[in-house]
């Protein structure tokens, strides 16, 4: 009896200094104002290469990307065809007039007055932009040294590690399978995604993620099968805690590239840690990171990744700079995921 008590004492120990620890980080990190700071030009959940790839797509069309230079961005391609455009141009005294098939045109065969400094105008009027112009976030990088060392190393883990593990396991497993495995492990993180949603204000999608997760875990056998979407039609909301922050106005941070975990911001890394203290697996052992917890996160992230082979690969064949390109989609994608959600 002794023996027992004492060990309680001494698990219960541990797991309270394991939480004192992370509540101080937390509450340092939040303290810190470098959390608000934004870069003064302008400021993935499981984020996959295909969740960056649909962000990039939709920012061609709604933001004007503001990268460095060397960045795959929309805006460095339109800049260098128009230097490249105005370098094949004859060279002359004077501005060179603008042509089409028919001929050339003049300003006052089109209506530009010239010096009088009226706006040239045709038959439905001035054209305006309308609506306000949304503007690209960018991320403070103080740390890049650190952070380009671990994405190559990240990098060399994927194509030397992930993906022929991976690749492996898609082959020994069929497709069916690997899907019932995902939807395992994505019912073992409803109870993340109920708490941040409610921490959100939203009490509804919460509700309808603890709907979902007592109907997957009964008569979706553990969660094997989504029944909840597959049967009723109930589709839950994301939602961790790096968002949960990002809604109260939290700010990045700075960036991070996190060893194993890929990109990051000082706020969605402290979400991270949070979100960990959530997943039931979690407290299959004491200690706050377990043998089992980090095996069963690892076998999660392999059998991810055996859906989306092939998809870093033609990122970083699109990609003039990948880390550069990496770093301003993943920026793109939390805000999308903050202020549209």
């Amino acid at each position: 009896m002794k023996y027992r008590l004492a060990t309680l004492r001494v698990t219960w120990i541990t797991s309270s200094r394991h939480a004192a620890g992370l509540f101080l980080t937390l509450f340092l990190f939040l303290g810190c104002p470098s959390l608000h700071a934004e870069s003064a030009v302008s400021e993935p959940g499981t984020i996959t290469i295909r969740d960056l790839q649909v962000v990039e797509n939709q920012s061609r069309e709604s933001l004007a990307a503001v990268g460095e230079a060397g960045g795959f961005t929309l805006r460095n391609l339109q800049m260098a065809r128009s230097e490249v455009e105005r370098s094949a141009q004859p060279p002359g005294t004077g501005e060179a007039k603008s042509s089409d098939e028919y001929g050339d045109v003049t300003p006052e065969e089109v209506g530009d007055t010239g010096a009088s400094g009226a706006k040239p105008s045709d038959e439905y009027g001035d054209v305006v932009a309308d609506g306000p112009v949304e503007r690209s976030r960018q991320i403070a990088d103080p740390i890049r040294p650190f952070n380009v060392a671990m994405y190559h190393f990240n990098d060399k883990l994927y194509f030397y590690a992930w993906k022929p593990v991976s690749t492996g396991y898609k082959y020994v497993l069929p497709e069916e399978v690997r899907g019932l495995v995902s939807s395992f492990y994505e019912n073992l993180k409803a109870p993340g995604r109920i708490i941040n949603n409610l921490l959100q204000g939203k009490p509804s999608e919460a509700g309808v993620e603890f709907v979902s997760f007592l109907i997957n875990s009964t008569v979706g056998v553990g969660g094997l099968r989504n029944c909840a979407q597959e049967c009723f039609g109930l589709r839950g909301r994301y939602a961790d805690f790096g968002q949960t922050l990002g809604k109260y106005g939290v700010g990045f941070g700075f960036y991070l590239v996190l060893p194993f975990l890929g990109p990051s911001s000082v706020r969605d890394g402290i979400g991270f840690a949070v979100d960990w203290t959530m997943r039931p697996q979690t407290y299959l052992s004491p200690d706050f990171f377990s043998y089992e917890s980090v095996g069963l996160f690892v076998h999660e992230k392999i059998n991810s990744t055996s859906f989306h082979i092939g998809e870093y690969e033609a990122l970083k064949e699109a990609s003039i700079d990948p880390y550069v390109a990496m770093r301003d989609i993943y920026i793109q994608y939390r805000t999308n995921l903050i202020e549209k959600r």
